[in-house]
């Protein structure tokens, strides 16, 4: 189900007015002008907290792990808020944080006055606070050995005039009764913001190199002095992140926090904002693109995935000529739905059609953002993620495509790694043919039976002659009963592969190879050369990884011995590809990289 929700526009009118009137109160993502005249209070630091790293290795949660909560900062914004609380309510507990018992009766009566059932999965907490800016200061979560127990972190952050905000993550954790651990004390004391941060809950993390400036020698946190190296080792011991990939800043973010221009959407998969050529932000969020796809490959040993989205104008101005800095990636997933900033409907419509391509089954609610990135900040800004206690984890790299011989059968092997502190009882695959609505069932076996298992390993049976799409996803359960399935929307969001007919006729020898393409990986002039044994006719052409057929090559006769033949690798997109060879009812196919 797709809703589409749209403050309307006098709420819109009321609340930057509102802004205007209060910068006090309604303080914007950066550091507003009336904040740099006002004396620096130093922050609380709790008692509640663990100032050395944990003791086990730890785990950062994905942002599309499963959530037993979502918190948000009722400040300004109400209009906004009052929508998140409407659909996040739906997937797990709300938790409304309020700087008093005033501001609890204050928002409780505008979300029933909205229409917002409060009378479950909602909790007012009073919590002193001074900004709605809770991604950047609220908890971030770890789960210790993996999926053990949860644990909080808390950086120190980097709006000292906000000393309040800074307390929130003691607050929660108090609440929720989990274990937290501050990067408060020296040498340990490190800057950071929750909308720079990142992780694919594999042990990588992306950011700006705002990380680094912030914690420089000479910043103006009074922090100590670290080098990359040094920022790397407190995000390991104390978060578990292994590989810390560091951007480029954006002339034109203001904030520099990577949230307001990509998003994570799986452990290989990158949704990034476009602009038009050349204008904003566009050339560098490029750059840094490619720089990453040169030099990194996702968790699986895989080039990433990136998906492109349009960052929209604003009264057909964009940022470097005056536009708000509006954006489709500042987005939370909340369990089976995720809330997605809209702002008008000609936009819009192409945003909503690319999350939905790139997360089926999941309900995508757009909620207008007009009144709040004036402010450098959209959803993902005002909200944050509190894992579940006993997260059932499934990490799995989808089946891409499958080519197969006329008539011939084919199994496609399926291998997850799957994890619960009470052990694992049961792994399935639940799969079906696109022409076929039954799902059928096939368990999965423990690979190196141990304590604790962790891979599990099968194949999807033979499927003799069918050329078409397959679905499957993946349903585990743990020893306690707890039972979930990856991609989390299950049958109605299932990976899918396509079976594509190799036609190769005989076992004899073919008239005709494919030799290695060279540069593999490529950006630019590729060569893919041939060899014939005669003259024969035939062609090659090039697929992406669903199956379907992007161009032709060539089509003609070959000549016998060697010929090459070339491709523009920067005609297509980042990612994986596969060259087929045609000759006289047979085929060969070799994979080629883009960068």
């Amino acid at each position: 189900m797709i809703k589409r929700l749209h403050v309307i526009s006098i709420l819109c009118f009321l609340a930057g007015y509102l802004s205007a009137q209060h910068p006090e109160t309604d303080l914007p993502r950066y550091l507003s002008e009336w904040e740099k005249t006002q004396p620096i209070t130093p922050g609380q630091e709790s008692e509640l907290g663990f100032t050395a790293p944990p003791s086990v290795p730890v785990r950062t949660m994905a942002e599309w792990e499963e959530l037993q909560a979502l918190v948000i900062t009722w400040r300004s914004q109400p209009a906004i808020l009052t929508e998140i609380v409407r659909a996040a309510r739906a997937e797990c507990r709300v938790i409304v944080s309020c700087n008093d018992q005033a501001t609890v009766s204050l928002a409780q009566s505008t979300l029933t006055g909205a229409g917002v059932d409060i009378s479950s999965n909602v909790t007012f907490l009073v919590v002193p606070n001074n900004s709605i800016w809770v991604r950047d200061y609220g908890p971030n979560c770890v789960y210790a050995n993996s999926v053990d127990s949860l644990y909080f972190v808390d950086w120190k952050y980097n709006r000292l005039t906000r000393p309040k905000d800074d307390t929130l993550p003691s607050s929660i954790a108090e609440h929720l009764g989990v274990p937290l651990f501050t990067t408060t004390l020296a040498p340990d004391d490190l800057i950071n913001t929750g909308g720079n941060f990142m992780s694919d809950g594999m042990g990588t993390a992306f950011a700006s190199e705002l990380i680094l400036s912030e914690n420089e020698p000479g910043n103006e946190y009074n922090v100590t002095a670290k080098t990359e190296s040094d920022i790397n080792n407190i995000l390991l011991d104390y978060m578990g992140i292994n590989r810390y990939i560091k951007m480029e800043k954006l002339p034109y973010d203001g904030i520099h926090h990577i949230d307001m221009h990509m998003k994570l959407l799986d452990e290989e998969t990158v949704l990034v904002g476009q602009y038009p050529e050349g204008v904003a932000d566009g050339p560098q969020i490029e750059a840094n693109i490619q720089y990453v796809l040169s030099n990194f490959q996702s968790s699986f040993g895989t080039p990433y995935k990136v998906i492109r989205i349009p960052m929209p104008p604003e009264g057909g101005q964009y940022p470097n000529s005056g536009g708000d800095y509006r954006t489709y990636a500042n987005a939370v997933f909340v369990n089976k739905t995720v809330l997605v900033p809209f702002y008008q409907e000609q936009y819009d419509t192409t945003a909503q059609r690319i999350w939905e391509e790139a997360l089926p089954g999941y309900n995508i609610v757009g909620i207008n953002c007009n009144s709040i990135i004036p402010s450098l900040g959209a959803i993902h800004c005002i909200t944050k993620e509190i894992g579940v206690d006993d997260p059932l984890r499934i990490v799995h790299k989808p089946v891409e495509l499958v080519f197969v011989g006329a008539n011939d059968p084919w199994k496609c092997p399926i291998v997850a790694d799957v994890q619960h502190r009470s052990g694992i009882a049961q792994v399935v695959v639940k799969y079906r043919r696109e022409t076929e609505p039954v799902w059928q069932t096939l368990p999965l076996n423990p690979v190196n039976n141990t304590d604790s298992v962790r891979f599990w390993k099968g194949e999807i049976p033979n499927q003799p002659a069918y050329y078409g799409k397959m679905f499957y996803y993946i349903e585990a359960f743990a020893n306690n009963g707890k039972s979930l399935a990856r991609p989390l929307p299950g049958p109605d969001g299932p990976w899918d592969f396509p079976v594509i007919l190799d036609v190769s006729a005989t076992d004899e020898a073919p008239e005709a190879r494919l030799l290695d393409i060279y540069p593999n990986p490529a950006r630019a002039i590729t060569l893919i050369p041939v060899s014939a044994d005669s003259k024969t006719k035939g062609s090659i052409h090039i697929y992406n990884t669903l199956g379907q057929q992007l161009a032709t090559i060539f089509n003609g006769e070959f000549p016998a011995g060697q010929s090459n033949y070339f491709v523009d690798a920067a005609r297509f997109a980042p990612g994986a590809y596969f060259v087929q060879l045609q000759t006289n009812g047979r085929s060969v196919l070799k994979k080629l990289l883009i960068r």
